[in-house]
């Protein structure tokens, strides 16, 4: 780990640790240390230029989640201390709606949800990232449907013509990662058979998953075997059958005493022009950034976990429909 704090023992060492001395041991000023001043955050909701922006809106979460854990699932990660390692991070957080802030009145109710960081980082110090929280399942569980959270959010800041622009390649900021991950067998197994997913050849998933598999999906869903992943990517890319379908990233791992896994991030982008998960088709220019994490066993994919913010493309849609 040349030129990390020797007190890590390996990179996720160093991802979990950071992370949990920032939010759990609230130390929050040492993101001046472990982020870079100009770092470049992009979630499906923004593009954040700075470690004082991070730090600001850590301090608004802490307000309003101030029980808040970050249970660090697994890290997926490539690259070398000297050039560069990108981490994709998988986290489990738990969390009580104690304080007013973006998501209402404090209600008091008990949030669990998932998150996926890809992190950047050489020197000891992290200088670019992509975040996707499962919005879906965090409104859900304060009362709101995602498109009714959406409404009331672009009422919140202003009306359509005022309100924060979401994320997409347009107002992308260059940052200092121009990897696109690595080339091991289990990062390419995986990203073929989404691109076989996205081109409609939905055979791919009784051919590639395990019947018995375990399915994470946004909105907090969790489900089994052929059916529910058939029904989740079909309801998908129906919504979308024209959007342009892009691996961002791709890493792949064969750790020991951990199954082979990978950690992919993509984008979809193009027209709310199909019936599907998100309605009647509103012809809205939707731009989606996604992350999934999977694990593979002796009969194909054992294990999925899919993210995308839920919230964010009914925004779009909202935006478009009025």
């Amino acid at each position: 780990m040349q030129g990390f704090d020797p007190r890590f023992k390996d990179f996720p060492d160093y991802i979990i640790g950071i992370t949990r001395e920032i939010w759990e041991d609230r130390g929050i000023a040492t993101l001046h240390q472990y982020y870079s001043p100009d770092i470049v955050v992009r979630s499906p909701a923004s593009v954040v230029v700075g470690n004082q922006g991070v730090i600001a809106a850590t301090l608004a979460t802490l307000a309003e989640f101030p029980d808040r854990t970050l249970l660090g699932e697994d890290v997926i990660w490539s690259g070398s201390p000297e050039q560069g390692m990108l981490s994709s991070h998988r986290l489990f957080s738990t969390a009580t709606h104690r304080g007013d802030g973006v998501y209402g009145k404090a209600s008091g109710k008990q949030l669990r949800y998932r998150i996926i960081a890809d992190c950047h980082a050489i020197d000891n110090q992290i200088n670019d990232e992509w975040l996707i929280r499962d919005q879906g399942a965090i409104v859900r569980q304060l009362g709101w449907q995602p498109a009714d959270f959406a409404r009331d959010q672009i009422h919140r800041e202003g009306g359509p013509d005022n309100c924060a622009p979401l994320f997409s390649d347009k107002i992308d900021k260059p940052g200092p990662y121009t990897g696109k991950g690595n080339d091991d067998e289990w990062g390419q197994r995986y990203a073929d058979l989404l691109e076989r997913i996205m081109a409609a050849d939905l055979a791919a998933i009784p051919a590639e998953y395990d019947r018995a598999c375990q399915l994470e999906y946004p909105g907090g869903v969790t489900g089994h075997s052929h059916v529910d992943a058939d029904h989740f990517w079909t309801s998908l890319r129906a919504s979308f059958p024209n959007a342009e379908f892009r691996i961002e990233h791709q890493i792949g791992r064969d750790d020991p005493m951990m199954p082979p896994r990978a950690a992919i991030r993509w984008s979809l982008q193009g027209k709310h022009d199909g019936w599907g998960a998100y309605g009647a088709p509103s012809g809205a220019d939707v731009y989606i950034m996604g992350a999934c994490h999977a694990e593979f066993g002796p009969w194909g994919l054992r294990r999925e976990y899919v993210l995308f913010d839920e919230t964010a493309i009914w925004k779009q849609i909202v935006l478009k429909t009025g």
